[in-house]
């Protein structure tokens, strides 16, 4: 054999021994960095955790997703039929993207889709026509969607109340299940009080603290450990977004019930050319903690921490926060002034067709402007904004439209509920 062929063989042996124990000494010494410096690379982790989590449906093109979802949303107009849309927001993080992008507000298309639906403005053309049941025996009242209760179909629950009598006022918890009313749950939206006499009421509505306005706070060296203001960790507070007062009639001598409604956020040139209303865009959510939301302390009463349900008892004193005058000019609501009927001798309303029992609780909502609201066209001043009525026992409608959201009306038709002696 050739020497050259002899060193070059003995030559790729040595290369071969010693690029083995190199791959050794290096595993080793990688094990050993492994153990304290070497982390996990998170994103590929991400990567397959959302794979997992999407599955074979989110590979779908999404030219072919967009068309698939557009089809669906021009589809169903109405419940149980318009739920295939919410099963389509489910079916993964891609679907639920591009069915956000498509659905659109109360306002746009008339429609209620996914429960943010419940605190965006109703559409301006024609009313969201709902209507409400109330159970005496548990004094729950609960909203559905529709014109009047059918049956042998589903109809769609849109939110539910209760009503807990207190010493000293009334409370109308609304929560968007019909079995669960407590504050500290995320099916809470909001609440109804009532003063003692039932002639003022003041509505709340829970939101995030990153949609909640700030608030301007003077604090001095001795406030600082003692201040009462909400912590800006909070996660989720309780506002004033509004009030109703009912005028006194202790002698009964002008009719039925008057009522002047203050919302507090919606600001009054959304009711102008061109105006537009604020739109929430997504519900607070509890935090990953289990504290799940805290109300502010000038809204806390006693037992009013975390976990505390509708058998925690508020002192009159104690109300949510207002909501500073960001917004400008609020937005005021009176009710339509009925007229006399001289051969049915009753005060009567033009509720066309949605009303058919008279009841003192009936009552019409319409905007009421200042003369230096000169940018208001003259529709919107004769425009109802919100009508209420009885229809049967125990069953009334309730017709919205913008402005107004179906939460916003739920408690001004809820305060027509409670009773009122000195107003009617």
């Amino acid at each position: 054999m050739p020497f050259k062929s002899i060193v070059r063989e003995l030559k790729e042996i040595k290369d071969g021994v010693g690029s083995r124990s190199g791959r050794v000494v290096e595993g080793k010494r990688w094990r050993g960095r492994a153990r304290s410096h070497i982390a996990p690379d998170e994103t590929s982790m991400v990567k397959s955790e959302e794979s997992i989590e999407q599955g074979q449906w989110a590979n779908l093109p999404s030219e072919l997703l967009l068309d698939i979802i557009q089809r669906v949303e021009e589809t169903e107009t109405s419940w149980p039929a318009r739920a295939v849309v919410v099963h389509c927001a489910s079916v993964c993080k891609s679907w639920r993207e591009v069915t956000r992008e498509v659905v659109k507000t109360p306002q746009q298309c008339g429609r209620l889709t996914f429960p943010i639906s419940l605190k965006q403005p109703g559409p301006r053309e024609s009313p969201i026509q709902c209507y409400i049941r109330r159970d005496p025996m548990t004094s729950t009242f609960l909203l559905y969607s529709g014109l009047m209760p059918s049956e042998g179909q589903k109809d769609k629950l849109l939110l539910a109340a209760k009503r807990i009598r207190r010493t000293t006022c009334t409370d109308f918890i609304i929560s968007l299940v019909a079995n669960d009313f407590s504050r500290s749950s995320n099916n809470y939206i909001g609440r109804l009080r009532s003063n003692f006499l039932g002639t003022k009421f003041t509505i709340s509505e829970r939101q995030s603290s990153h949609e909640a306005p700030t608030q301007s706070v003077r604090r001095t060296s001795r406030s600082r450990f003692h201040s009462r203001q909400p912590s800006t960790r909070t996660p989720s507070s309780s506002y004033r977004i509004g009030t109703v007062n009912y005028e006194l009639n202790v002698l009964r001598t002008r009719g039925p019930r008057r009522m002047h409604c203050v919302m507090n956020s919606i600001p009054v040139s959304s009711m102008e050319e061109g105006g537009s209303a604020p739109t929430a865009a997504s519900l607070p959510e509890t935090t990953a903690d289990g504290h799940q939301f805290y109300p502010s302390p000038v809204f806390k009463g006693r037992g009013g921490g975390p976990g505390s349900d509708v058998s925690s008892t508020n002192s009159p004193s104690e109300s949510p926060l207002v909501i500073p005058g960001s917004i400008g000019e609020p937005l005021v609501l009176k009710n339509r002034a009925p007229r006399w009927h001289e051969q049915l001798q009753c005060w009567c309303l033009n509720f066309r067709g949605r009303v058919t029992v008279a009841s003192v609780k009936n009552f019409q909502l319409v905007a009421a402007f200042e003369p230096h609201h000169q940018n208001v066209s003259a529709e919107e001043h004769d425009r109802v904004l919100l009508q209420f009525g009885k229809i049967g026992k125990d069953i009334f409608t309730m017709d919205y439209s913008y402005p107004l959201s179906a939460f916003q009306a739920f408690t001004l038709c809820l305060s027509s509920f409670d009773t009122k002696p000195a107003c009617e």
